[in-house]
Parts: structure tokens; sequence; C-alpha cells
């Protein structure tokens, strides 16, 4: 193919000109290049083994590879397609053995390791010995020491697994895009606020139908399950939704990953025990902060017993109040966010929809750029003219106080159908230097929040302008930082218990009342937050907080659990051992055909296996680095740029309990969170 986009190095991809026939040439021709080039750089024994002529090549082979499958990977959750989707996993599977035939290189194991005994390994860089011990690492946990059966099998298990959960994440999107309901009769749309209720009329309108479209795209099923009176429609739209992709529900068996999960797990099992491990937890952990797999459950049983009570009374608050006010008798799962809405504005006056004239589109985008500038110096501005896979994606370019270009980013907002839910930042263009030359860093930046509604500006609710501060976060990470070395550049080579760090530490600026001054501003009259509301937000911040933290240990609990206990058994047990979970912590068990798991892409196919604690063990640090803040001023710019060049700029070059020590000037104390989610530590 003589002009293929996907392998123009030249800038930003070329998302206009990239077409489905592209993607499989590309991804092939580059495979066979670094494949010769390895053998080329392994051939070459006329002179010692060196960073240059060895681990510099392979780092730029990785580079090109990388910068040809992001955007196929990005456009496959962002603007899927049958036929992108059918290229996207033929390209797994080459992916997969591709990587695989490199961990398990016996001869390239045995250059980096005389790099690494050689005398030139001292005078190396931190970030440079730092890839080296990765790498090291990585061989052995691909197989690198196994018997040629086994390296055969490992081979054929990553493969499997590769194409199961892009299978898996498949099947959550088709179920997500593949119910709705329309609603011809007003009455049964009583208690839905207007934004709602337009948002429907015009999804509607745009699939040539009356009435009121309502969907699972998660700014319609909020909207839904938090304001409509009807509790029955409540209950169709929360069956729908906790049953995608599962034997259950409205769509039962359509695009059922019940065999998919038990298959994963039984070969990820399989592959730990290749190895050595016990269980796939371990596995996992080789590569995290955490120490053991007793270290993570003793963590997370700490917080559930301190937070139980909370949770407890949490409830019981609901049952009474839904008996008392709503005359609901018997509280049901799609009860609780109605419930819990109608308490909030009860107790303390205030309510999502309160909020959101407050928090229109540009100002918050304003706001966060504002509150970015004021804690590091950093200038972000929009850049026209770029091209982008959806007219409503923006591009920006960061820039610090001397003028430098750290980074660019791509902002894709809103849900939309064939885009994958959730959100999350992934790596465009990772920062790289060659000859001298560095390649600035790019990110996509992705959200599903809530569009904008005929003429007027999105308004967001805070929970979602505090998604938008969390993926930032993560996008500042890669962007800002000063590596050169793409293997330990931004987020590469951090511990991913320890890369939700920069996340959640964003998060804590949609709280201050001198940050909300920048983000909050009424879409119509421009007034900021009256003093009167932002005090019932602080009132109600840690509303229903015991609830919410046992929800996430409940998660964090069941991918672990379910990592370590799983057996070989050819037994169904994913059910089980969630069930299991749910009888020990929970203080609401959810109905008998709640399919959660079956929607569950995080530790299924999104990189979290026998990770998901990470949220929990990195927002102790998170809390704890923001303390230093509350100690001084949120906007203190020494502390600002103090976290800038310890935590941002450093990737993971270093280890990240000692840059957080470097910061924080000690080890990090679980305080911080439980007093920041209101649970006493006395509990």
């Amino acid at each position: 193919m003589r002009d293929n986009p996907l392998l123009d190095f030249n800038g930003l991809p070329r998302f206009a000109q990239i077409e489905v026939e592209h993607v499989i040439p590309a991804i092939e021709q580059l495979l066979a290049e670094n494949r010769s080039r390895l053998i080329e750089l392994l051939s070459e024994t006329n002179t010692p083994y060196s960073w240059d002529n060895i681990l510099q090549p392979m780092q730029e082979m990785g580079d090109r590879l990388s910068r040809a499958w992001s955007p196929v990977s990005h456009l496959n959750a962002v603007n899927n397609s049958p036929e992108l989707r059918a290229a996207h996993e033929h390209c797994l599977a080459l992916l997969s053995e591709y990587h695989t035939e490199l961990g398990q290189n016996g001869a390239l194991y045995d250059a980096v390791k005389t790099i690494a005994d050689s005398d030139q390994y001292p005078s190396l860089s931190q970030a440079q010995k730092k890839i080296i011990q990765n790498n090291l690492r990585d061989f052995h946990l691909s197989g690198v020491d196994l018997d040629d059966d086994k390296k055969k099998r490992f081979k054929k298990i990553k493969q499997q697994l590769s194409q199961l959960t892009s299978s898996y994440e498949n099947n959550v999107l088709d179920a997500t895009n593949g119910w709705s309901e329309i609603i011809c009769e007003p009455s049964q749309l009583a208690g839905l606020p207007d934004s709602a209720l337009a948002m429907a009329k015009q999804t509607a309108a745009g699939n040539d139908t009356e009435g009121w479209e309502f969907n699972l795209q998660f700014p319609s099923y909020f909207a839904i399950m938090t304001h409509a009176d009807d509790g029955d429609l409540r209950r169709r739209f929360y069956t729908a939704y906790c049953t995608r992709a599962s034997d259950q529900g409205p769509n039962a068996d359509k695009w059922d990953n019940s065999k998919s999960m038990e298959d994963i797990m039984a070969l990820r099992q399989e592959l730990a025990r290749i190895l050595n491990f016990t269980n796939y937890a371990e596995y996992s952990l080789a590569t995290k902060m955490a120490d053991s797999t007793d270290e993570v459950i003793e963590f997370l049983q700490q917080l559930a017993e301190k937070s139980i009570k909370v949770a407890e009374n949490d409830i019981a608050e609901l049952k009474n109040y839904a008996h008392a006010h709503l005359k609901i008798e018997d509280l049901q799962a799609w009860d609780l966010n109605y419930v819990a809405e109608k308490l909030r504005y009860h107790q303390y006056d205030l309510s999502q929809e309160i909020l959101k004239p407050y928090f229109p589109e540009h100002q918050v985008i304003e706001g966060l750029f504002s509150t970015v500038n004021k804690l590091y110096g950093l200038t972000i501005s929009a850049i026209a003219g770029v091209e982008t896979w959806h007219p409503d994606v923006r591009f920006y370019e960061i820039k610090d106080q001397q003028g430098i270009l750290r980074g660019q980013f791509y902002l894709d907002l809103y849900a939309r159908p064939h885009k994958r839910g959730g959100a999350w930042m992934d790596e465009c263009i990772v920062r790289h230097a060659q000859n001298g030359l560095v390649q600035i860093p790019v990110a996509y930046l992705t959200c599903n929040l809530t569009p904008p509604v005929g003429q007027d500006a999105a308004l967001f609710t805070h929970d979602e302008v505090i998604t938008l501060f969390h993926e930032f976060g993560h996008g500042l990470h890669h962007m800002l930082t000063r590596i050169d070395y793409s293997g330990v550049s931004g987020i590469n080579g951090v511990p991913w218990d320890a890369v939700e760090l920069p996340s959640q530490f964003m998060e804590n600026w949609c709280w201050e009342k001198e940050s909300l001054a920048l983000i909050a501003k009424h879409y119509q009259t421009g007034n900021v937050l009256p003093d009167k509301l932002f005090d019932k937000m602080q009132a109600a911040k840690n509303f229903q907080s015991g609830m919410q933290m046992l929800r996430q240990l409940e998660f964090a609990l069941f991918d672990f659990n379910l990592h370590i206990n799983y057996q070989l058994n050819g037994q169904p047990q994913v059910q089980h051992i969630l069930d299991a979970v749910r009888e020990q912590i929970s203080v609401f068990i959810p109905p008998q055909f709640n399919r959660f798991q079956h929607a569950f892409s995080h530790i299924f196919s999104g990189g979290y296996a026998a990770g998901y604690y990470s949220y929990k063990w990195a927002e102790v640090l998170s809390a704890d680095a923001f303390s230093l803040f509350e100690e001084k001023e949120i906007f203190d710019r020494q502390t600002g740029e103090s976290f800038l060049h310890n935590i941002l700029e450093m990737g993971g070059a270093e280890e990240p309990m000692e840059l957080f020590i470097r910061f924080r000037g000690r080890k990090p104390e679980i305080d911080a969170l439980l007093r920041h989610s209101g649970i006493s530590t006395e509990s």
C-alpha cells in the first residue's frame, strides 16, 4: 500500500485518512521489520552489547509499533464498526504473538543481562537502569525460563486471552447499545428534569422517532435511575443495565459473557501456574507496589472494617426515609439512587440537578486549565485544524513557564453510540528521545459526559466534573514527563497500584472554594457558585460515603479473591466468588438476576485484573499528598512544583514509594483518606 497513513510518523495521526484496509498491512509490515531488525541487532557480535546498540534500537522499534497501533486501538474504542473490530482483533493476535516472542527470546535476554552485569551499567542513567531492571523481570514473567513445550503453551494462552478479553469488551459495547426504550406517555416521565427530557427528545429525533428515547449510555441511564418517580420504569432500566452481556434480562444470552469470563479466569490461573506462581494475583503483584496478596487483602479488609458501620447507618437511613416519605416499603436495588437523591435534597436542600447550571462545559474546561496553571505554571491552548475522529473532538497543547511545548491532547467529552462506556486516558504518542530530538507526548482524554442539548452548552453534574479532573490527572502524568526513554516515560513502567495517584489527586480541586471559583459559574448569568450552595456541597460531600466506600471495596475484594481462589476444575465459579464477597461485606445484596460482573470491563478486559484494589491503594497516596496542600494553601506554587518535579515528571524511572517520600517527606498514612471520606480513624 503506497501511502498508508498508519506508517506516517511525522506529526499527529492522520485520522481523516485512516481506513480499515490500512490496519492489517501496517501492523504486519512493522512486525516483519521489527523481527528482521532484531535478528540484525543480535547478530552483530563484533562489539559488546550496550545500551546504544541493542536497547536504544529496541526502544525505537517499540515506539514505531506503538504509534501505528495507538490510533487503531483508539478508533476501535471511540468509533467502533464491525469492519474495524475484525481488523483490530486480527492484529491483537499478531501483537500478542510478537510480544510473547520478545519476552521469550533467550538471546535478547542474555544481551540485556550482559549489559546489566557489565562495567557500563553504573554509568547509565537512573531511567536506563530502571528499564533494564524491568526488562529482566518481564523476561521471567514472559516465560523465558520455560522449556519449549511450556513456552508454546504460554504463547497460546496469551493469544487466547487477547481474543477473549476483546470479545468480552465487544459484548459489553454491543449490549449497551443494544437496548433502549421509547416513551410516548409523559406521565411515565414524572420527576425527570427538563435537561434529561430534552436530551431524550433529541435522541429520539436523531433516530426519526416520536417521544422520548432513553438508553443505557450513562447520562441517559443515570437520569432515569436518579429522578424517575415511576418505580417500574426504574426497575426496567436497572434490569437492562445490570444484566448487560449476560444470561439474564431483556437481551438474555444475546451477548453473553458467562463462558468468556470463566475461560479468561481459567487461562489466567494456568498462565500463573506455568510460571510457578500459586495464583494469578501473585503473578499480578510481581509488577506492583504491594508486596504480597496477604498485604492487599489485609489493606482492603481494614478499610472495610472501618467503613461497615458507617455503611450500615447509610442504608438504614435510606430505608427509613423511603418508608416514611416515599411510601416505599421494601427498598429495592433500582430504588437506591432515586431515594438517595431525594434524601440528599431533604437533608441538604441539594441535588446534582441544582448544581448543573453552575458547571457549563466551557467554564469547567477553562477552570480546569486555570487550576493547572495556578498549580504548575502551565498554559493550555486550543489548536485548530487538527484531524480528529469526530466533530466534537478538540485538540490542545500545553506549554510551561518558559514557553516550551510539553504535551498535546485530544479531548472527546460526550457519550454517543459506538463509543465504549466509561472514561479513560490513553497514550497517542509517548515521550521519547532519538538522536537528541524529543518526541512530544500526546494523550487521548475520553469521557462519556452529558452532551449539549439544542443550542445550550453542555451542563455537567458535579460527579462528571470530578471524572474529567480525574482523567486529566492521568493525562498530566503522561504529558509532563521529563523522561526520554519510552519504557519508563509518563505512565509507562509505573506500578499499576500507583498509577491512579495523579488522577485521584486532581479530584480534590473539585471541592475547594478557591478552585470552584474558577470552575463553577452559572451558564446564563456568569455568577460564581454562591456561598450557600458551596456550604451545602461541603455538608453533603460525604453523604452515603460508607456505602460508596463499601461498593468500591466489594469490587476490589471480588477481583482479588477471584484471582486468588479460582480453581482449575472446569466448574463455573465467578458468580459464587462474587456472592461470597457480598455476603462478607455488603450491607445491601442486589437481586439474584444482577450480573454486574458480565460488564466489569476493568478486570476482564481493561488491565485491572487482580489490580482493582489500586484505586483504593492509590487513594491513600493521593489523599495524603493533598493533605500537604491543606496544611499550606491549595494553590501553593512551591508545593505544586514539588509534586510536578517529584511525581508527574518522573514517570516510572524510580519506585513510586521513593518518589512519594521525596514529595511528602514521609511514607503515606491512611488517616487523610478516612478523613476525606467522613470515616473515623478510630472506628
